[in-house]
């Protein structure tokens, strides 16, 4: 399993800087639409979502993604129109109100857990293809170290009841690697950062990667399901390879304009 997890880092990280920094910005919109929409088909399917609300909540999300990335929308104004048109959905898709809420709420909440945390990486994109570099890297780093910490010193549990694996140790080795990421892709590619806000974002990806895995490990637990899906086979889903990415991309986001580094 070790190695296993080296050689899939030692293959996607180059593809991932080729693809993102050698093609223009667009392909890195059809790159993340389609992660997107995979990620809601998997959470529509965890939580076993009509089929008809499921389809169209797939291609609502796609329709955000595409929103962002031409700039035509908001998500305030995109999430009331998913609202309206959801909760109207439902009142004549069946006549039925038992589980109404729930189906409602469930759409609603996919599209925000899914296409409208990554629309942030969009925005990023657009502005630098080094900052997903950053990103993705700091993930990355974040990820490993809390696993190899955690797996080899780990003594206390962190959040048992949301995922028995994950200790205190590897969340302290998750904000360790972020900043270690951070500070390597810094020195390559980002070197007008100062070295204080590298790593100050290093940490907020690290504590975020850690935050983001345990909430998918909640849902995934409220959904009663070990994985979100099987399209790796052996390692999960989608959403269980972008967990920790989705919630480090906007506060990644949000500190870097704290620091003005977006302008």
């Amino acid at each position: 399993m070790h190695l296993r997890r080296l050689i899939v880092a030692a293959i996607l990280v180059p593809l991932l800087f080729l693809y993102v920094t050698r093609l223009p910005v667009q392909y890195f919109f059809y790159l993340i639409t389609a992660v997107a929409a995979l990620g809601l088909y998997e959470f529509y399917t965890m939580f076993r979502l009509n089929v008809v609300m499921k389809y169209l909540g797939i291609a609502w999300g796609v329709g955000v993604m595409a929103a962002f990335f031409l700039s035509l929308a908001d998500m305030y104004a995109l999430s009331l129109l998913a609202a309206l048109f959801f909760l109207g959905l439902r009142l004549f898709l069946k006549p039925d109100p038992a589980s109404s809420m729930q189906e409602a709420a469930t759409v609603l909440l996919g599209l925000l857990y899914v296409p409208g945390l990554l629309t942030f990486q969009l925005t990023l994109a657009q502005r630098s293809p080094s900052w997903i570099i950053f990103l993705y890297t700091s993930v990355w780093a974040a990820d490993s170290a809390a696993y190899y910490i955690g797996k080899n010193l780990g003594r206390y549990k962190l959040y048992e009841a949301m995922s028995p694996n994950k200790t205190v140790e590897g969340a302290f080795g998750s904000l360790l690697g972020g900043v270690a990421g951070a500070v390597l892709i810094r020195t390559a590619l980002l070197p007008q950062i100062g070295l204080a806000q590298c790593a100050v974002l290093g940490a907020a990806i690290g504590a975020t990667t850690i935050v983001g895995d345990l909430v998918e490990s909640m849902l995934k637990r409220d959904a009663g399901v070990k994985d979100s899906g099987n399209i790796f086979p052996g390692h999960g889903g989608i959403l269980d390879k972008i967990d920790g990415s989705t919630f480090a991309g906007p506060v990644f986001y949000w500190v870097c304009l704290a620091f003005g580094l977006l302008q």
